[in-house]
């Protein structure tokens, strides 16, 4: 099955109110806004790293009230325990029997604030359901159902008291981001509008749950032509081929860049996916997942630098295949 034009139609007009009803909360972050519903409809996982008081808890607790589901907030600290996250078996004496007590990770759309802050031992409680959409508790496994979105934000300045996400970690987030200042305009509406102390209380659903999971799975059928596969796997072995990269993009950010172009064409309107698609995610769904060489890092390359030079050096398919 192929995307309609007036599914695609219908996806665009509701991704643009989805837009909309976030941006309540965030403003003059479109771009930002769109990456974030790119992620969620592509089933994937995001990571907010940016200065403090930038505004990533307050769009990830906007996007969560759009969404009409469970959605549960995690603050990491270094005293959390893996059990805190995942739920925990208890034994009832009344009952004379064990019981699990399901964690906050059981929830549509969970916020995993300041992830950095916990130990590794409780940061890796997210590897398995981030992966495969289940939790595993004495030997028990359990699905968390659908949508599930792991939001997780962590801040680049301070480290002390921070245990740095692993590679294997950051490689399971489809995208990483930032929020940014908001521009002049932006800032003088929200300080106008000062007497809002919580912009995200401002944000209502306008979305279930099951629609989420159809719009998702709209955008599996989306078109992509085989000349346009091949660029994105031109660009991911580019990658790994690259003098300034010690270690270059796995498959599982190959499949990434596909699924999300898939959701990016069809949030334009269109049942088929274009290279700029590819262009306009490369940055967000690459950058955490590329490695650079200590003496490229030390000479001042970046992995923007890098990815650009990808996107240049590739270049983009001119004609469909089939």
């Amino acid at each position: 099955m192929t995307v309609t034009h007036e599914q695609a139609r219908w996806f665009h007009e509701t991704f643009e109110k989805l837009c909309d009803n976030v941006e309540k909360a965030v403003l003059g972050k479109r771009n930002v806004i769109r990456l974030v519903l790119t992620a969620l409809l592509s089933e994937g996982h995001l990571l907010l790293e940016d200065y403090p008081g930038t505004g990533k808890t307050q769009l990830a607790r906007a996007l969560a009230n759009t969404v009409q589901g469970s959605h549960a907030r995690i603050q990491f600290t270094p005293d959390l325990l893996p059990s805190d996250v995942t739920g925990v078996t208890v034994y009832d004496q009344g009952k004379g029997a064990f019981e699990f007590h399901p964690g906050p990770i059981f929830h549509s759309i969970v916020l995993a604030d300041e992830i950095n802050r916990a130990s590794p031992k409780t940061q890796s409680a997210l590897l398995e359901v981030m992966e495969e959409g289940r939790v595993t508790v004495d030997g028990a496994t359990r699905e968390v159902g659908r949508p599930f979105m792991v939001i997780a934000t962590q801040n680049p300045i301070e480290q002390a008291g921070t245990y740095r996400l692993p590679e294997a970690q950051l490689d399971r987030f489809l995208m990483k981001t930032s929020v940014g200042y908001p521009d002049q305009n932006a800032t003088v509406e929200l300080l106008m509008n000062s007497s809002v102390r919580d912009r995200a209380t401002l944000v209502t659903p306008i979305i279930t749950a099951p629609t989420v999971t159809q719009m998702a799975e709209m955008a599996d059928q989306v078109y992509i032509d085989p000349a346009i596969v091949a660029y994105v796997s031109a660009l991911i072995d580019e990658s790994r081929r690259h003098k300034h990269v010690r270690l270059g993009a796995s498959m599982r950010g190959c499949l990434a860049l596909v699924r999300t172009a898939k959701v990016w064409a069809l949030a334009e309107g269109r049942s088929q996916v274009l290279p700029d698609d590819v262009k306009a995610l490369a940055q967000p769904v690459l950058c955490h997942r590329l490695i650079l060489d200590p003496e490229a890092m030390f000479n001042g390359v970046t992995v923007d630098d890098v990815i650009g030079d990808l996107l240049t050096s590739v270049p983009a398919p001119q004609e469909r295949v089939s």
